[in-house]
């Protein structure tokens, strides 16, 4: 045996516990930590503006429902500070006033509005009993040009700052939406960011502007070393440069091209401290950042305390979005039916054995999902060994004759044709039936 390279055998497996520990999600081990990150970050939601927007029907009682669980979900952790909402129908309105009420008795998420960045809107949310309201101000001139007439970036950036000064004399503090922002010109945003820091200097701390900076179309990229105005951490330095301060900035991508997750990271990494998005992803499109999946990294930086939201709340929303006709799909991380079914025999040898081999963490008890096997022609016997195991307590060897007798009679099932998995049902049927003699 050739032992001329320079392996070592240690006397226990090196599983890197400080990265992976068995009562959390897994942690980042920084070799060195980014000197710009927040020592803090937490999220806002956005599903009863933008989750509605994407096509998801809400009534008044969904939609406070929802607002319940988001709340349920973030409990005492500051996880999710704020929820924004619609305001220009009945239904919205109330759904907004059912979350003042409960938000004054003691909620932890503030409810807050969106409008359009006009005088007009702008005195709609005057006397609706919220501290801050978000205004849609759009940034690229792909926008300013043919939004207005005849249009333009100085007439865009009048009618915004109109409209600030309105929800200034409403006592409100003003949250600027960048729409498009990642097709923007820095010529643009950052002179109106200065302009709207300035109209606010007079009225004090507490309406000095947020800025949310928005991937509309999932064109950002996480990268540093890439032009403008596609770098997303180039966005929020040059912004924390203006003087605004991390915690009133606010990410809000969309996931068109797949880096929406990658993206919020790298917004965090680079100084923003509240990322905007909705808990499942729900949204115009391909969905807004998962908010769930943001925060299992968000607690990894050491950014929120642990132990943090409780995320086994999700499955029931998961349910309402199923009733409403709007189920996750089946393959989405963490909530979806497959997220953690496995259908390959050597995955389900691996449960079998040590089941930390194919678990990222311990799902049941922090996600409040069972790690799950469905059989196919290649799940072998282990797939079967895991379920039996899974359902009944009962531990079988490979060879055991109960054992290969269901595993025959599935076997004839697949080679006969069938495409289908199998679920436990129907292996409890098989291990119910008699024996042939």
């Amino acid at each position: 045996m050739d032992t001329s390279y320079d392996i070592t055998d240690p006397a226990a497996p090196e599983l890197f516990a400080d990265a992976f520990p068995r009562d959390g999600f897994p942690r980042y081990s920084w070799t060195e930590r980014p000197a710009d990150m927040p020592a803090a970050a937490w999220t806002t939601e956005t599903t009863h503006r933008d989750g509605q927007q994407g096509g998801l029907p809400l009534s008044v009682e969904d939609g406070v429902r929802i607002y319940d669980l988001m709340c349920a979900f973030t409990g005492d952790s500051g996880a999710i500070r704020q929820a924004e909402f619609f305001v220009y129908r009945p239904a919205d309105r109330r759904m907004l006033e059912a979350a003042l009420e409960r938000h004054g008795g003691g909620a932890p998420v503030e409810p807050t509005t969106w409008i359009r960045a006009s005088r007009r809107d702008a005195e709609l949310v005057g006397g609706l009993g919220v501290r801050e309201t978000g205004m849609l101000a759009s940034a690229s001139d792909y926008h300013t040009f043919h939004k207005f007439r005849p249009g333009g970036r100085r007439q865009a950036a009048a009618t915004y700052l109109d409209a600030v000064r309105a929800v200034l004399d409403a006592g409100l503090r003003p949250r600027l939406h960048l729409e498009d922002a990642t097709r923007a010109p820095e010529e643009f945003v950052l002179p109106f960011a200065a302009a709207v820091m300035e109209l606010c200097e007079p009225f004090g701390r507490d309406l000095r502007p947020k800025f949310r900076v928005c991937d509309t179309m999932g064109l950002g990229l996480p990268f540093d070393d890439v032009a403008p105005p596609r770098s997303v951490p180039r966005w929020i330095r040059r912004l924390r440069e203006l003087g605004v301060a991390g915690e009133d900035l606010e990410f809000h991508p969309h996931n068109d091209t797949h880096l929406v997750v990658a993206n919020c990271l790298r917004a965090i990494r680079a100084g923003c401290a509240v990322i905007n998005g909705t808990l499942l992803g729900t949204g115009e499109r391909t969905g807004n950042a998962p908010l769930e999946g943001v925060l299992l990294h968000a607690i990894g930086m050491g950014l929120v305390p642990e132990p943090g939201p409780d995320f086994r709340v999700l499955n029931e929303l998961a349910g309402l979005y199923a009733d409403l006709g709007r189920p996750v799909p089946p393959a989405y991380p963490l909530y979806g039916r497959d997220a953690h079914r496995t259908r390959a025999g050597i995955h389900a040898d691996g449960l079998n054995k040590f089941w930390w081999m194919y678990a990222p963490f311990d799902v049941p008890r922090l996600v409040g999902r069972p790690l799950e096997v469905s059989l196919t022609r290649d799940s072998g016997l282990a797939g079967l060994v895991f379920l039996i195991r899974q359902h009944t307590g009962r531990e079988l060897a490979k060879d055991d004759p109960e054992l290969l007798r269901v595993h025959g009679a599935l076997t004839e099932q697949f080679d006969a044709g069938r495409q289908t998995a199998v679920e436990w049902e129907e292996v409890e049927a098989l291990l119910a039936s008699p024996v042939a003699s």
